[in-house]
């Protein structure tokens, strides 16, 4: 059963909350589950269930996102504002860290496991490598600004997650409608917005997409990764992963998706055990 808790991070000169969901004994071998750009932590419910009988599961929400409390500034919804507000958490749990990430959750894994004395031990990186194209970060950018202001019900909301998050493969019934009920806020007026800052999208939209060139963070990791990629991914493409395998990561598919995928199925989490548990 998920537990919720928050730790305080100072960014600039304001003090923000950070919302987690934990799973399983605190005094057990810790891994950090970090979502996607538009997501929130309880993405994980599923893979934390499944690791909690071995592992202490932390499944945070980055900043504007879910629980955590939103930034006066839009322009702080970036990568480096994601490492302080999840330093913070990782100084709370003062212990080393399996990291499994997201796109964006993955990035933030990968600038901390880059980082001398890094707490993480292992990583997986979710549909997200050293090189991403600029027609991949276009076409986040309009998702982005396609979803409307309000959904009349939960049911709307719903047939959104559906469309625009179809590349995260064949959930169940009950998986679209657990994304949907941890998706949605109320507002005022009634209705239902996505569980997110809208600002978040600022950063995004205030620059030209251009391929993102990672290669110094990722040749500075030296941890044991593990590199997932949606069969049809156009964020993570196949000679990205193949050069992740050439510099040591170890490699795996997920059939039937694109980006990123929903790490909900038992084959994919049976891979992430694996590599977790060292095997």
């Amino acid at each position: 059963m998920a537990r919720q808790g928050f730790v305080p991070y100072l960014l600039g000169n304001d003090f923000h909350r950070l919302a987690f969901v934990e799973f399983g004994n605190p005094a057990a071998p810790a891994v950090l589950c970090v979502h996607g750009l538009t997501r929130n932590g309880r993405d994980f419910d599923i893979l934390a269930d499944s690791l909690a009988d071995r592992y202490h599961v932390i499944c945070p929400d980055l900043p504007g996102r879910g629980r955590s409390e939103w930034l006066r500034d839009g322009a702080l919804y970036q990568p480096p504002s994601y490492v302080i507000a999840l330093a913070h958490l990782l100084a709370w749990l003062n212990k080393p860290v399996a990291w499994v990430g997201t796109s964006l959750g993955g990035i933030c894994g990968m600038m901390v496991a880059a980082a001398a004395h890094t707490p993480i031990t292992r990583l997986v990186l979710n549909d997200i490598g050293p090189h991403i194209p600029a027609a991949a970060l276009g076409r986040i950018r309009d998702y982005m600004g396609e979803a409307p202001a309000a959904f009349p019900d939960l049911a709307a909301l719903e047939a959104h997650l559906r469309t625009v998050h179809a590349p995260f493969g064949p959930l169940t019934d009950p998986q679209w409608a657990a994304l949907a009920l941890h998706s949605a806020r109320p507002v005022e007026g009634g209705g239902l917005a996505l569980h997110y800052d809208p600002a978040i999208a600022e950063p995004i939209r205030a620059s030209v997409p251009m391929d993102a060139d990672l290669g110094a963070i990722w040749t500075a990791i030296r941890v044991p990764v593990l590199a997932l990629r949606g069969a049809t991914s156009d964020l993570l493409t196949e000679a990205t992963l193949a050069r992740m395998e050439e510099d040591g990561a170890a490699t795996h598919t997920v059939p039937a998706c694109g980006h990123a995928p929903a790490l909900m199925d038992g084959p994919t989490i049976a891979v992430i055990r694996r590599f977790l548990d060292g095997a």
